[in-house]
């Protein structure tokens, strides 16, 4: 086994005392003359492309960190993923080893082959100190991943509610909450509230109304109520209709979320959501919504209900 292979094997491990001999070999090498000896390679990579910094950010080790980056270790160096050691230290929510990459002039905004940054992670899996230190080194919660998702989309998608609040105070995803930033001809186009409603997330829809996301943003699928109707979320359309959103709009496949709800679903929940959709479970907060009072839905009417 080679040096450098021997600086990896000794960083997975979380062996900081043979790391520190190696790194000291490193050093006496740079004060020999040009030439008198192999310099060791502390930005030597694996089959993955993974450096030693890579593993000490994975692990976790502000001694490994530290002592790499002491011995010039290259802070944004590039695995075959294009992942750099700050996204593997945000996806694990580490506070200090991303404090002191972040203090090593690592970026924040390069993004990986796949389009995530840093804070794309962080979001996702809720690391809310990490998101909200990325946010304060100037981190783009508006820049968009392969899968055309933002960190807020991946927040509001997974349930991160804390995060989601965050973001949703950052000036900067203004907007996101009005569908400025994205294209809506493009397949793969979603909303945050589209993305929250799908998987039943009903405190951020919440928190999504609340900061003024358009309820009745539409994609080619149709409403955030589409979504919801469709993946059988009956307390996200219940939330949604007192919210105000129109049941009576059509996706580009000329349905309404009740069609939807007809045509696809049988969940037990459908049930329930086709009574709520025709109005048939009474006010809601004491009052009918617009052309759904109780006997009568215009859409029940002319699909024959």
């Amino acid at each position: 086994m080679g040096r450098e292979q021997e600086l990896i094997q000794a960083v997975k491990n979380g062996d900081v005392p043979s790391v520190q001999k190696l790194v000291a070999k490193i050093k006496a090498s740079k004060s020999k003359l040009l030439g008198s000896a192999k310099r060791l390679n502390v930005n030597y990579q694996d089959a993955d492309g993974f450096s030693a910094l890579h593993h000490a950010a994975l692990g976790g080790s502000l001694d490994l960190i530290s002592l790499l980056l002491e011995a010039q270790a290259t802070v944004d160096i590039k695995d075959s993923n294009g992942m750099r050691p700050l996204h593997y230290a945000a996806w694990q929510g580490r506070v200090e080893p991303v404090r002191v990459l972040l203090r090593a002039s690592a970026s924040v905004n390069m993004a990986s082959l796949d389009g995530q940054i840093p804070l794309h992670l962080s979001a996702q899996y809720g690391h809310y100190e990490v998101s909200e230190m990325l946010l304060q080194h100037q981190s783009n919660p508006c820049l968009i991943n392969k899968a055309k998702k933002t960190p807020l989309d991946l927040a509001c998608e997974f349930g991160r509610l804390k995060v989601a609040q965050l973001l949703l105070n950052s000036h900067l995803c203004v907007a996101l909450l009005e569908g400025q930033s994205k294209d809506a001809t493009d397949p793969n186009y979603t909303t945050p509230l589209h993305l929250a409603a799908k998987n039943g997330h009903k405190e951020i829809i919440r928190q999504l109304l609340k900061a003024g996301i358009e309820i009745n943003k539409q994609t080619k699928t149709g409403t955030a109520l589409h979504e919801a109707a469709l993946y059988g979320k009956t307390e996200v359309v219940r939330l949604l209709l007192e919210g105000g959103v129109d049941v009576n709009i059509r996706n580009t496949y000329n349905q309404t979320a009740l069609d939807i709800v007809n045509q696809f679903t049988t969940s037990h929940a459908s049930k329930d959501i086709k009574q709520l959709l025709r109005g048939e479970v009474g006010p809601v907060h004491g009052q009918a919504l617009p052309g759904t009072e109780r006997g009568f839905c215009p859409l029940g009417a002319a699909w024959g209900f």
